[in-house]
């Protein structure tokens, strides 16, 4: 839901009455994860997507009747291969899939509203909606702010011995999986232990996009920065020089800072502006700049460190940071010469290179083709690395 937050604001803003599905359960192969949604409105109006079409018009329809009844629904779509024409993905997997209702003048309105607008301001924050539990309990939300404090509830007269006591258990978890930018599920008794009648919970987590900091101004930064913003990144662009390090040749990156890679990094870390999912990219290939960047830069917990250069100036640069005191362990992060080998040649094809290592870090692949891999096409999210749903 909160993938689409910026539409769904708007909607709120106007008024509208509208039905949002969420995947909020997945079994084998399936085209979108928990958290995938789609919102229909009272006008018929369709944002997001649940299945990239496998199964959209019949979970289209569903939203519709959740307008008119004004009640949450679970529904659960998989394979068929009796009918080709049937209902059901064709992937060979299983989703599950939560509608929801929200009226202008319905009950429980609040939480999701004031969630879709902290999402769209930007702010870190996770909703929190039963998906399994009591009846009547489906779809309840909570909204939780980093530091744990919540709004809303999930109780209902069935705990009401043990008030708030399910709301901070399944805060505590939503703040966790906040922390490290995880959307997932989390099940717990209905007085807040692991014992007793079961409440699964669907906690979607909203940061702000993680950033991606790209050093050395030079042509192949550049399509970097495009390759970034396409993936979703806070691209800034830094480098020493002021005659190259200019928005005019970088019009697409969110920003553009003057300084010394190594002293721009040691500001970011004092202000707390790096995280577990940033991703550096050193491209100046300049021992002068890069020995010292890198020095710190394999120290920190990012997400990933790579660096630019040939395996010539790889194995130069390794000798350098070992002088500096760099340990064995922390050049293992060291991701040179940057890439996959894509047998890339121009600055756009090298930046598709970058992305593509970027990418399969994050989600643990391999880089192997998939054609007679054998392997899972989709992974669980790895943790502290982040989905952002």
């Amino acid at each position: 839901m909160l993938d689409i937050a910026e539409e769904l604001h708007r909607w709120c803003g106007e008024g509208r009455a509208f039905a949002v599905a969420t995947v909020v359960a997945v079994e084998g192969s399936a085209p979108r994860q928990p958290g995938a949604a789609l919102a229909v409105d009272a006008a018929g109006t369709a944002v997001g997507s649940v299945s990239g079409g496998c199964v959209e018009g019949a979970v289209y329809e569903l939203c519709r009747a959740a307008l008119e009844s004004g009640e949450s629904v679970r529904e659960r779509f998989g394979y068929s291969d009796e009918d080709a024409f049937a209902v059901g993905l064709t992937c060979g997997g299983v989703l599950d899939v939560l509608v929801v209702p929200v009226r202008p003048d319905g009950p429980g309105r609040d939480v999701p509203a004031e969630a879709l607008a902290a999402a769209t301001a930007g702010e870190p924050v996770a909703l929190a909606r039963v998906v399994d539990g009591p009846d009547g309990w489906l779809g309840r939300a909570l909204l939780v702010r980093p530091d744990g404090t919540y709004g809303g509830t999930l109780t209902g007269s069935a705990v009401a011995s043990a008030p708030g006591s399910l709301d901070r258990a399944v805060a505590e978890e939503a703040a966790a999986l906040l922390a490290a930018g995880r959307t997932a599920t989390v099940t717990t008794g209905l007085d807040g232990a692991r014992c007793g009648d079961p409440v699964t919970v669907l906690v979607e987590s909203c940061l702000p996009p993680p950033r991606m900091i790209v050093f050395g101004a030079v042509d192949f930064a550049a399509a970097l920065v495009r390759a970034g913003k396409f993936l979703g990144h806070h691209v800034t662009v830094c480098d020493a020089r002021p005659v190259f390090a200019t928005t005019g040749r970088f019009p697409e990156a969110d920003e553009v800072a003057v300084d010394w890679p190594h002293r721009y990094l040691d500001a970011q870390e004092a202000a707390g502006a790096l995280d577990a999912r940033t991703v550096l990219c050193v491209l100046t290939h300049d021992a002068k700049f890069d020995v010292p960047l890198l020095e710190r830069a394999l120290r920190l917990p990012v997400a990933y460190v790579g660096a630019m250069g040939s395996r010539r100036t790889h194995e130069a640069r390794l000798g350098r940071l070992r002088e500096a005191g760099v340990g064995e362990r922390a050049l293992g992060r060291l991701r040179s010469p940057i890439g996959l080998d894509l047998g890339a040649r121009t600055p756009e094809e090298t930046a598709l290179s970058i992305a593509a290592e970027i990418v399969a870090v994050r989600h643990g692949g391999t880089g192997a083709p998939l054609t007679g891999a054998g392997t899972p096409i989709h992974r669980e999210p790895r943790r502290g690395l982040g989905s952002v749903a």
